[in-house]
């Protein structure tokens, strides 16, 4: 397993990270269901049925859209 480090600007505009430990790199999707979960603990499984199939990565344009929070970088950790 390889250490990742997701950074992303929270909804309050502070720069945030959340480590992840995954074989390959994540996607934005990947991470946005992360920080979700992070930020979002109660609403981990949101129907995001407007966005589905429709969007490229649903999640993340559901956090940046309603609350703000968008990813700035997804790193390998040293």
């Amino acid at each position: 397993m390889k250490a990742w480090v997701i950074t992303f600007v929270d909804q309050k505009g502070e720069r945030t990270s959340l480590p992840l430990a995954a074989e390959h790199e994540p996607t934005e999707e990947e991470a946005a269901r992360l920080i979700r979960t992070h930020l979002f603990p109660v609403m981990d499984e949101l129907d995001l049925n407007d966005f589905q199939d429709r969007a490229e990565s649903p999640t993340a344009r559901w956090l940046k859209e309603h609350s703000g929070v968008e990813i700035t970088a997804i790193t390998e950790s040293p």
